[in-house]
């Protein structure tokens, strides 16, 4: 079966939810209310260790408008949410006295305004017995997870082969926590019908949000309905099951109402996740010619006392470059934290930021053009397993960025570059994000007037779904997109996995792809003995689909339309299912390939002020085949922003010894606005990816890999100062 009309994909169409979005009319969870609706809100610990000795709730209960305050008093048995894909759920809240996080809920207090709320909420008043609380990194007392995801990296002799080098480098670079922090805080409204419980949630996985307050509550999974049409932004932050999540179904099932929860910005700093901070060391070894004999990738990052948080921030190293003697190993230390989590690019982005500066820093050793380094020692297989990639542009993306940007104007001598009192720098970063598909499921449904709904339950976070989908649906289907809805964010939808991981494109869209070709056959399971039908005994491999019409391969002219077979036979609609599942490598013959990509930066640094601006930026991506290129190079563009921020801007600043955030908002965690963003141009190169039927790759974290190193590199070559922290302020290029 093939698609013959006017392709729907490639140059790309306006979002099919913009007008919706732009009249007001998308429902997003704020947006949700309901008769009677009580509003909740948190009460937060105030040290970062240690044990509630008393809460005095009475002055709350007796505040105007207040319902219930909820408490570990009276909270009673929540079970913990099972083990996800994603590691441990976040423990159930409210079940003891015990505190392990500066921030953690203590009660929630639930009244008839969110004002009267949030007046009552400021009246609980908590006594704590502080116990010593674990804030260092580095401090011996931390439990260290070694190897935590089983992904750890060995092949060959790396200390071996690093100790024969003929040229070798050993640094350590440094980040910080950096907080997601989408415009819309995280909501939940809650309400319980009998014993069924109706969630509208800043959700990025409904799916798992399902199966998750189904084990916590006790019911059956069809007994929770989680909806999210919309959601606004969530970076990683809507990953989880949040304990403000469960707490918001509680306070509505005891009080029989329902309740609203709308997390504060200062409270999105402890409540959904975060960067967790970390420090790595790399060495790397390599002849004089610059091929790469050995790297050795160490990385220690930060997680909680009583969590997981998945974030294999030394594992790119295993795969970016051919180097055949590599040893990467991940550490995480529990501290008494809010829960890291993931955040746009998890591991990848930190990890990748190391890599690509200690790269930088060994063509500097070896008297070498950073893009030729990079180049050499091009990966043409899979380092790893041996197997040619599904597909690979990588070297396209360097030298046709390096074409854009022009890196052929770079001298190459640190602070050689001038524009009067600007010291201007050229930095590049080679990338690549893992690849990832997990199991899916599509239902495709054409009604008797020619319309057809597709489905699947996962979410549209602002990165263009609606819209890929649509477009896909009408393309597999041959109708015009127009003719096409598509239904996401609706957890009893078939299930999707996350909106995360760039891998929802791949995974949702082959299900489709699955439940359109069913649907076709279905379709020519009706004419097969059908005596009227040009139709008769075609297969789905006889026919190509088009302008609402499935017509005969040999033969165009004959064909019928979708709303002709089921009004002659008397059918309304016709459904099908479709699923899509991982390959292995070994059973595809092939190591399937996530997205690649360059990044090219210039930046000004005033020689006086040390004031850094990134000036422009040029990413190339390899994306497989690009569904609608307006909506995939958005992507980039706001994960370049990103970057941005990582590389200059964001830092949650923790206090020592109390472990409280001291700039939880976002007057003082400095994001990057209007002024601050470049002259970006994106471009992608490369072609199908054969690992999935509709060859696509996710390009939702490509764009922020690599900013933060190019940035930093091309600080380097603007000023000759190396900086290994993140982020570069004012202050270190002074």
């Amino acid at each position: 079966m093939t698609t013959t009309s006017r392709p729907l994909l490639g140059p790309g169409i306006n979002r099919v939810e913009g007008p919706l979005k732009v009249a007001g009319k998308a429902d997003y969870p704020n947006d949700y209310t309901y008769p009677n609706m009580a509003h909740a809100v948190l009460v937060r610990g105030t040290v970062a260790a240690g044990r509630i000795t008393g809460i005095d709730t009475t002055a709350a209960e007796r505040a105007p408008g207040v319902i219930r305050v909820i408490t570990h008093h009276n909270a009673g048995l929540l079970e913990r949410a099972p083990v996800t894909p994603l590691g441990v759920s976040p423990p159930a809240p409210l079940q003891d006295d015990v505190l392990l996080h500066y921030g953690q809920h203590v009660a929630v207090v639930v009244a008839e305004t969110f004002e009267e709320a949030t007046e009552a909420a400021g009246l609980v008043r908590v006594d704590y017995a502080p116990g010593e609380a674990v804030l260092d990194l580095e401090d011996p007392r931390a439990e260290r997870r070694t190897n935590p995801w089983k992904r750890d990296v060995q092949r060959g002799d790396a200390a071996a082969a690093l100790s024969d080098a003929d040229v070798t480098i050993d640094r350590t670079y440094t980040t910080v926590d950096n907080t997601n922090n989408p415009m819309g805080p995280l909501t939940t409204v809650a309400r319980w019908e009998g014993d069924t419980l109706f969630v509208n949630n800043s959700t990025q996985w409904p799916t798992l949000e399902r199966t998750s307050l189904a084990a916590v509550f006790g019911l059956p999974e069809e007994s929770v309905h989680v909806i999210a049409p919309y959601v606004g932004g969530g970076f990683g932050a809507g990953l989880r099951v949040w304990a403000h999540v469960v707490l918001t179904a509680l306070a509505a099932r005891e009080t029989g109402r329902p309740v609203k929860l709308v997390l504060t910005r200062p409270q999105m700093f402890t409540a959904c996740g975060h960067r967790p901070k970390g420090k790595q060391r790399l060495r790397i070894g390599a002849t004089r010619s610059g091929e790469l004999v050995a790297i050795e990738h160490d990385a220690l990052t930060s997680t909680a006392i009583d969590d997981d948080n998945f974030e294999p921030t030394a594992t790119a190293s295993g795969t970016s470059y051919a180097c055949p003697n590599v040893s990467t190993r991940d550490v995480q230390a529990r501290l008494n934290i809010p829960v890291p989590n993931s955040m746009r690019g998890p591991g990848a982005t930190t990890g990748n930021y190391a890599l690509e500066c200690a790269m930088d820093e060994l063509a500097v050793e070896l008297g070498m053009d950073p893009l030729e380094l990079r180049l050499r020692n091009d990966a043409a297989v899979h380092p790893q397993l041996g197997l040619p990639w599904s597909s690979r542009a990588h070297k396209e993306c360097l030298e046709h960025g390096a074409e854009l940007f022009g890196w052929s104007r770079r001298n190459p001598e640190p602070g050689s570059m001038r524009q009067g009192n600007l010291l201007v720098g050229y930095g590049l970063a080679a990338v690549g994000y893992p690849w990832f598909r997990a199991r899916c499921q599509a239902r495709a449904t054409v009604r008797q007037d020619g319309t057809a709904y597709v489905r699947s339950a996962g979410t549209e976070i602002g990165n263009g779904a609606y819209t890929v989908f649509t477009q896909l649906s009408a393309e597999l289907l041959g109708l015009d997109v127009g003719q096409v809805t598509f239904g996401l964010g609706d957890g009893s939808m078939p299930f999707a996995p996350q909106t995360g991981g760039s891998g929802l494109t791949g995974s949702i869209g082959s299900a489709v792809y699955e439940a359109c070709r069913r649907l076709i056959g279905d379709f020519l399971e009706l004419t097969a003995n059908d005596a009227d039908s040009p139709l008769r005994g075609c297969s789905v491999d006889d026919v190509d689909v088009d302008g609402g019409y499935i017509r005969r391969r040999d033969d165009p002219s004959k064909g019928e339309s979708y709303a002709e077979i089921l009004r002659r036979h008397a059918v309304e609609e016709l459904t099908a299912d479709g699923e899509s599942t991982p390959v292995q490598p070994q059973d595809l013959g092939m190591a399937p390939a996530g997205a690649f990509g360059a990044k090219f930066v210039e930046v000004h640094v005033d020689r006086d002020l040390g004031r850094l601006r990134v000036a422009r930026a040029v990413s190339v991506i390899d994306g497989g085949r690009i569904l609608n290129e307006k909506t995939a190079a958005s992507q980039i563009i706001g994960g370049t922003v990103g970057g941005i921020g990582m590389a200059l801007f964001e830092e949650a600043i923790s206090d020592d010894v109390t472990g409280r955030i001291a700039n939880a908002t976002l007057g003082d965690y400095i994001v990057p606005v209007n002024a601050d963003v470049p002259d970006m141009q994106v471009a992608f190169v490369g072609s199908y990816d054969r690992a999935n039927p509709i060859g696509t790759k996710g390009i939702g974290e490509i764009g922020i890999v690599g900013i933060a190193p190019a940035i930093a590199n091309a600080v380097f070559h603007a000023t000759g100062r190396r900086i290994r922290s993140l982020p570069i302020t004012m202050d270190q290029l002074l």
